[in-house]
C-alpha cells in the first residue's frame, strides 16, 4: 500500500485519464478526494473516497475547492481538469480564452497556493500538473491551450524553485494522444489510424500509463525530480 496515510485531491477526477490515476491513487492505500462538476456521472461507480462538486470556469468554485483543500490537508495534488476549444488565431473569442486560461492555469495556481503551506509545515508534498503536448510543441488552431499549458510549465518550474527545499516535488507530465473515450468520440478510425502512424511507438497510450507514471512522481521513491516537464507521448515530440 504505497500511499497508506496520504491524502491526494485530484481535479477532473470523474472519468479518462482523472479517473485512472484517481483509481491507481485509491488501489493503493490513499485517501482520495476528487473534483468533478455537477452534472458529471462518474466513470466507474467508485473512484474517489469523496467529491468536490466544482465547475473551474466559475472563479468562486475555484477558490471554494481550494477551501476544500486547505480544510483537509493535502499530502499530494494532481491538478489534471482541463479545457479546451481549438480556433484559428484571428478568430479566438476573447470570453473562450480567458476561460481556458482560468481552468487551465488560474484554477491550478489558487489549488496550488491553498496545499504548499500544509505541505510545507509536513516537511514532504508532491504536486503534479497535467499539460499536453501542446504545452511543449504546438500547431495552429492552439494559440489559447499552449498559452495555458506553457505557462502551466511556467508554473510548476517556480513552484519548484522556491519549494524543493522543503521537500516539495513539484512537475509536470505531457500527455500526447492516448485511447480515451473522448478520443473514440471525437475522432474517427482514420483519425485514429492517422495518429498511431505518426506516433514513433505506433499507438495510442493507455491512460493508465500515465496514472502509472504520476504515482511514481508522487511517491517517496521520488526524492530529486522535480522541476520537470515530462512528455509521455510515445516519442512524438522528440522526432
Amino acid at each position: 500500500m504505497r500511499f497508506s496515510g496520504k491524502k491526494v485531491f485530484i481535479t477532473g477526477a470523474s472519468r479518462g485519464i482523472g479517473a485512472s490515476i484517481a483509481t491507481t491513487f485509491r488501489n493503493q492505500g490513499a485517501f482520495v478526494v476528487g473534483t468533478k462538476t455537477s452534472n458529471e456521472s462518474t466513470q466507474k461507480e467508485i473512484i474517489c473516497d469523496e467529491w468536490v462538486i466544482s465547475d473551474f470556469s466559475n472563479e468562486d468554485e475555484i477558490f471554494l475547492c481550494a477551501d476544500a483543500i486547505k480544510s483537509i490537508g493535502i499530502d499530494i495534488l494532481i491538478n489534471n481538469a482541463g479545457f479546451n476549444v481549438n480556433a484559428p488565431f484571428a478568430e479566438i473569442d476573447l470570453n473562450v480564452f480567458k476561460k481556458i486560461q482560468q481552468v487551465n492555469l488560474l484554477a491550478p495556481f489558487i489549488l496550488c497556493q491553498a496545499s504548499v503551506e500544509y505541505m510545507k509545515c509536513q516537511s514532504w508534498g508532491r504536486i503534479v500538473n497535467v499539460s499536453s503536448i501542446f504545452g511543449k510543441i504546438s500547431k495552429e488552431g492552439r494559440a489559447s491551450y499552449s498559452a495555458s499549458k506553457f505557462a502551466l510549465d511556467g508554473l510548476t518550474v517556480a513552484l519548484s524553485a522556491e519549494y524543493s527545499e522543503f521537500g516539495i516535488m513539484a512537475n509536470c507530465i505531457s500527455p500526447g494522444f492516448f485511447d480515451t473515450d473522448l478520443t473514440r468520440r471525437m475522432l474517427s478510425s482514420t483519425d485514429i489510424a492517422y495518429l498511431t502512424s505518426i506516433v514513433p511507438a505506433r499507438r495510442l497510450g493507455k491512460v493508465s500509463e500515465i496514472a502509472h507514471l504520476v504515482a511514481w512522481l508522487s511517491s517517496e521513491e521520488n526524492t530529486f525530480l522535480t522541476g520537470q516537464n515530462i512528455a509521455i507521448d510515445g516519442g512524438f515530440t522528440r522526432v
